[in-house]
């Protein structure tokens, strides 16, 4: 709309507070990853893959090539997981990035097209020592910000406390009253009839078309995500083994993997891993995903056979996190939309 457009400054004076605070939690990132000794790392946006989870819709483009040869396909990447493992391989212990991402048909309240990561990498470090650095870098980020609350609608939660820690069966049985685990009595091949059931039976709407985790995803979002993260941060860890194609079974319970996400206010901040590290395990689950996006899509992406090949050559053990740094500041600044915290938006 006319007189709308978010360069004017009436308009821009509204979210300036909130970008001089995005500055301070950026100072504050990069002084905690420092004190770590880790490298602050950049790789290409453009990518021969962009990412292989089924549910992405990525942006496609090309490489032209300045010698007449054939355009090459190439994606802006979803995550720069890919590149930053091969940076592992390469002998790199410790690194970071805030990255810019993209992820096309994603706009919301907590969504946009374009966002920064910012993804970490320890060799040799544990799935607990990555949910340690995620408390004290939220906490970090919040004295930066000079805030003791993370706040949304109204809401407020405490990041100074101790986090609650609860396994996705947990919280399954806790709010939605399911018992997550026995509907997947393989692991690897959950039965969708046992969930579907369960989830009529809490008045949770099943389509024949779903799949075991569609429906995983519908509890999921109706029961369990609302509450999550009020009062302090929740550690939502011990995910199905068969919803983490980038992390390897957990040793204590092979029904799971080592994987957690963290919630502050019913917002997921993070996606992380123990790292899978069988390069034949993950070509396997790779080809898995993409035969479930041509049936539900119709297109697949490729695969990165170089990083097949490192993941071959030897990726040390290793954990990894993806932290939406908007969504940070979004709880940090008390803003509704992510949009209030970005210096422009993607236009449309």
């Amino acid at each position: 709309m006319a007189g709308k457009e978010w360069w004017r400054p009436e308009v821009f004076a509204a979210r300036r507070g909130n970008l001089e605070l995005r500055a301070r939690v950026l100072g504050a990132t990069r002084a905690f990853f420092a004190a770590r000794d880790f490298r602050e790392v950049e790789t290409p946006c453009l990518q021969v893959s962009p990412g292989l989870e089924p549910h992405l819709k990525a942006f496609a483009t090309a490489l032209a090539d300045p010698y007449g040869g054939p355009d090459r396909p190439l994606y802006l990447h979803t995550s720069p997981e890919f590149a930053m493992k091969k940076l592992l391989v390469a002998g790199m212990p410790r690194l970071y990035q805030l990255a810019r991402v993209f992820r096309n048909a994603e706009r919301s309240q907590t969504h946009h097209p374009e966002f920064t990561m910012l993804e970490w990498y320890r060799a040799g470090a544990s799935i607990a020592d990555l949910m340690a650095d995620t408390e004290t870098l939220v906490q970090d980020c919040a004295r930066a910000a000079g805030v003791e609350t993370l706040r949304r609608e109204g809401q407020e939660c405490d990041p100074f406390v101790p986090w609650r820690r609860l396994s996705v069966a947990e919280a399954f049985r806790e709010y939605a009253g399911i018992d997550i685990l026995v509907t997947a009595p393989d692991p690897w091949s959950p039965d969708r009839s046992v969930l579907a059931a369960e989830a009529a039976r809490i008045g949770i709407s099943v389509s024949p078309s779903d799949t075991w985790e569609d429906i995983f995803f519908k509890v999921m979002l109706d029961r369990v995500e609302p509450h999550l993260g009020f009062d302090r941060p929740v550690i939502l860890h011990s995910y199905p083994v068969s919803m983490a194609a980038l992390s390897r079974p957990s040793p204590a319970d092979a029904r799971v993997a080592e994987r957690f996400e963290a919630y502050a206010l019913g917002v997921e901040l993070c996606n992380a891993f123990g790292e899978l590290t069988d390069a034949g395990e993950q070509r396997r689950r790779f080809t898995a995903d993409m035969d479930l996006k041509q049936r539900l899509y119709g297109e697949r992406y490729p695969l990165d056979e170089d990083f097949l090949s490192a993941l071959e050559f030897g990726m040390p053990d290793s954990a990894g996190n993806a932290l939406g740094f908007d969504r940070l500041v979004m709880l940090l600044a008390g803003a509704e939309r992510i949009d209030e915290v970005l210096w422009a938006p993607v236009a449309g």
